[in-house]
């Protein structure tokens, strides 16, 4: 008597492993797609899903960005909290901010878009949850700056908060045309002239004058 096929099942996952499959396929979408071209049905199709499963975790498309931006500022500040402990001295921890934040944009210029177009430009973008992730992500520059200005080694009429608009400022404006697909970016010799200017100044040495 020949043997009944059995059918067998993938195995069940977890809550947060399913959150995780689900926030990125929902990231690789958004970037592919932009947020109003993609679907969620698209986003199921790519998890090999059914749709009614993602409402179950996110209530709608805009929560579901959310969320992936949400958890790609959680991977940002770890990254730089753990590369901080590694470095020695002001102007090195200075000039690592630097570079892991053009990183970032190197590598995910879609989502620094998503994050400028459709998050940063609400008007309830101060009381969100990522206004309060994107604090604490340049709180760890601003801790830079005063424990430099605390050790004497940066000046304490400068106030932080400017250096850091100036610094995330600069990044995003001289970042743009790379961000919207045009050009590149050389986040080594960027990172390395961006802190040139702010620890030395852009006054020429009295043995290069200009």
């Amino acid at each position: 008597m020949a043997r009944k096929a059995t059918r067998t099942h993938a195995p069940r996952m977890g809550r947060e492993q399913r959150i995780d499959a689900i926030l990125a396929a929902a990231r690789d979408v958004f970037c592919e797609k932009g947020f109003d071209a993609a679907s969620m049905s698209e986003i199921a199709a790519r998890l090999g899903v059914v749709e009614g499963l993602l409402y179950k975790y996110f209530a709608t498309k805009r929560a579901l960005l959310l969320a992936v931006l949400e958890r790609w500022y959680d991977q940002m500040f770890g990254d730089c909290t753990r590369e901080l402990a590694l470095c020695n001295g002001h102007r090195e921890r200075l000039h690592l901010l630097i570079w892991q934040h053009l990183r970032t944009v190197r590598e995910w210029p879609l989502l620094c878009r998503l994050m400028f177009r459709e998050v940063q430009s609400e008007h309830d973008y101060r009381n969100s949850v990522l206004h309060a992730l994107n604090r604490r992500y340049t709180q760890l520059l601003m801790d830079v700056i005063q424990r430099g200005v605390s050790d004497g080694i940066f000046r304490a009429d400068i106030p932080a908060a400017l250096l850091r608009d100036m610094i995330y400022g600069g990044i995003e404006h001289h970042s743009w045309n790379y961000v919207c697909g045009r050009g590149a970016l050389d986040i080594d010799t960027l990172a390395t002239q961006m802190t040139a200017v702010l620890c030395d100044g852009i006054t020429a040495s009295p043995e290069n004058p200009t």
